[in-house]
């Protein structure tokens, strides 16, 4: 999972080069929003600039004073001081807008990385497993270092020359140059991207705080699974396993296919998830152990006898709504992409909501979905449940004992510094240069970490990327190991696009729908890691690898479109208390269900869509996995046949550019289900049973 990249990716677009004085006055928010440079004051201004440059400085000109306009205030100057700012600093020499890019490139990644340096270490408490946490902790890691930079920079009018000089494009713009833009060019666009809006200090705090808040519920929403009991009293899980919600949850889930009393266990888990979801779950089970539970029937017992409980408040969807006023309260200052909706898909993802959709609800209605479904109703030897959305049987890791990989895991791992250590290893095994190898791990820390984990990467060349993964007592069980593994491809591209990238401003890729692609590949090398996977490659390994990746982006495609529109429906009810929320999220839940999932998996009316943390954690990000999924299966494809480690570097050092433009260089086309349906049509021919 990753979750630190949504943040890091306003961290990274709002960023200026000054500290706050706090004797500046503040800002009046109504005479920002009502303060406006005339049309013929940007016609003056645009007329004084051509008069001194030639014509073919002409786009440059009239798009770059139009985005000063946009961003100018009332505080920053009348219009002639306007004018006079537009005429005094614009840059017509080549020579010389490369030595000013080259200036702020460096200056933004000092900053960039010591801030995000700062954040991480303030954060430690919160993520880092260092105790219990307190009001220091909270406080202190709620609070964004950053969050009065974009102000500074408007003040003292740099944000403005880089408006001036390097013009932001929209997504169309960017598709339509991509074929003749030099890495220069795409350089100077991103540049340009920095300054797109003007949103007040205030409100990035807040959205910090919001977002912190909501990460530390989730990290401390543990359920003692060995306190679930049936009807019967009794338990089916050890007694010391503690699973945080969602991830430990699912994941537990998908361990059980074809174990004993596996059947029985996956159910307990589905309704433990569907208590959370309706925000019946007693209070007295979340991340406590005075009490056995039986979460079928919902009652609470204390030495065998029933106890009464108080269900737990609309707590989950507080935070949502929390993400929600944080998010949308900076609207009004962001005349490009005016909605979060929109701030997350056109300008985050780089692809746009009605794009994504259509993407989307096209896979989840193939015909090959159905088939596959009957596929694994054929192998279960049942009816499907709804939870069988997590069927991981088309991986060899199911024909494998779980018990023989934790020992394995443990044994190799009894903590973090031995992760750490075979990082080296493990990048050698994937075909890196020992010297490559060892590179790369010196680049990269591993943390214990309080949550499921997540990966952290440096802002700025000679800081480290962070892996957090959770570590038990007994040592890294498998599914900590898998999760491990997954981080480590975030981690691998944050280094290779910040330490080896032409430019710093293409650092990263172009949304977190690819890191997440590159942390799938990852992934699905973890048994081979552990010798545990044969190294020949056949006809039935690639069909099972293709039904895995299909059905793994089924079931998430649902849970974003659900994501989707429950921030729909917030643009909508603005004023909606928790629990209206509640009602519209478990309502959007089960429509998107029975519209989509039901005439596959042949049960109406489950909101189990509703479970992911992310639409707590991480506000739409949860798009990003199944888009990233068909990048992983798209990349693979082409790579199969060729050296991992060298495909990896080449794909990546194409940085940051858009999408579409990415996958051609990667691949030769652009994101689409398509192959992966293909794929899914020839895999069923050869596993028929």
């Amino acid at each position: 999972m990753k979750k630190i990249v949504f943040t890091l990716f306003i961290f990274t677009t709002i960023m200026a080069i000054s500290c706050k004085n706090d004797n500046k006055p503040s800002q009046n928010e109504e005479n920002i929003v009502e303060f406006k440079i005339l049309d013929e004051n940007i016609d003056e201004a645009i007329q004084k600039i051509k008069e001194k440059n030639t014509d073919k400085e002409k786009f440059r000109i009239e798009k770059g004073v139009r985005q000063v306009a946009a961003l100018w205030q009332q505080n920053d100057g009348d219009a002639t001081e306007f004018i006079n700012f537009c005429v005094d600093n614009f840059i017509s020499d080549p020579k010389e807008l490369k030595l000013a890019f080259d200036k702020l490139e460096r200056n933004f990644e000092i900053l960039f990385g010591h801030y995000n340096k700062i954040s991480v270490e303030l954060m430690e408490p919160l993520h880092l497993d260092m105790g219990e946490i307190g009001f220091i902790d909270n406080v202190m890691g709620a609070y964004s270092p950053s969050a009065h930079l974009t102000e500074d920079l408007f003040e003292n009018k740099l944000a403005f020359y880089v408006a001036l000089n390097f013009p932001a494009y929209s997504l169309n713009e960017k598709t339509k140059n991509a074929d003749t833009w030099s890495r220069l060019d795409w350089a100077y666009a991103r540049m340009g991207d920095l300054f797109i809006s003007r949103i007040p200090a205030s409100l990035y705090q807040k959205e910090a705080e919001a977002l912190t808040n909501a990460d530390t519920y989730i990290a401390d929403y543990n359920i003692y699974m060995g306190n679930l009991v049936n009807s019967e009293q009794k338990t089916f899980f050890p007694k010391d396993m503690k699973l945080i919600t969602h991830w430990g949850l699912r994941d537990e889930l998908k361990a059980n296919y074809n174990m004993d009393n596996g059947f029985e266990k996956q159910k307990m888990i589905y309704n433990v998830m569907l208590r959370i979801i309706n925000q019946e779950i007693p209070l007295e089970v979340i991340n406590k152990n005075d009490f056995t539970w039986d979460p079928i029937a919902n009652k609470i017992y204390k030495d065998g006898k029933e106890a009464i409980f108080t269900s737990e408040p609309y707590t989950r969807y507080e935070h949502m709504l929390y993400n929600f006023k944080a998010l949308s309260a900076m609207d009004k200052y962001n005349p490009v992409y005016p909605t979060f909706i929109e701030r997350a898909y056109d300008e985050g993802m780089e692809l746009s909501r009605e794009e994504v959709e259509k993407l989307f609800v096209n896979f989840i209605s193939a015909p090959e979905i159905k088939d596959l479904a009957k596929l694994i109703e054929k192998r279960l030897g049942r009816s499907l449940e709804p939870y069988d959305i997590w069927y991981n049987g088309f991986t060899s890791r199911t024909s494998i004992n779980e018990e023989e990989l934790d020992q394995i895991t443990r044994r190799k791992y009894p903590n973090t510094s031995a992760f750490e250590k075979d990082i080296a290893r493990i990048l050698i095994d994937l075909g890196w240069t020992r010297d490559k190898a060892n590179y790369i791990a010196n680049k990269i820390s591993v943390d214990p970490a309080r949550g499921a984990g997540h990966a952290w990467g440096a802002q700025m060349k000679g800081d480290q990327a962070h892996l957090r993964t959770r570590i038990g007592s007994k040592g890294m069980d498998y599914k900590g190991y898998n999760i491990a593994v997954h981080e480590l491809g975030h981690n691998v591209e944050q280094t290779i696009t910040l330490y080896d990238i032409d430019y710093y401003m293409l650092n990263g890729v172009p949304n977190t729908a690819f890191t997440e692609a590159v942390a799938f590949l990852f992934q699905s090398k973890d048994l081979k890691l552990l010798g545990k996977e044969a190294n020949s490659r056949n006809e039935e390994s690639e069909a099972l690898a293709a039904l895995d990746n299909c059905w793994s982006a089924f079931e998430i495609m649902g849970v974003s479109l659900v994501d989707m529109y429950v921030w729909q429906w917030m643009y909508e009810n603005p004023d909606a208390n928790p629990k209206e929320l509640k009602e519209a999220v478990v309502k959007i839940a089960i429509d998107v269900w029975n519209k989509y999932y039901y005439p596959v998996m042949g049960i109406k009316d489950s909101p189990i869509l509703a479970i992911y943390s992310h639409s707590i954690t991480s506000p739409l990000y949860l798009a990003n996995y199944p888009v990233g999924h068909l990048i992983e299966f798209q990349v693979e494809q082409y790579i199969k046949d060729k050296s991992f480690s060298e495909e990896i570097t080449r794909v990546l050092l194409q940085g940051r550019i858009i999408p579409q433009a990415w996958m051609k260089g990667a691949v030769g086309t652009e994101i689409s289900g398509q192959p992966t349906l293909e794929a899914v049509k020839k895999a069923l021919k050869i596993i028929v049973s």
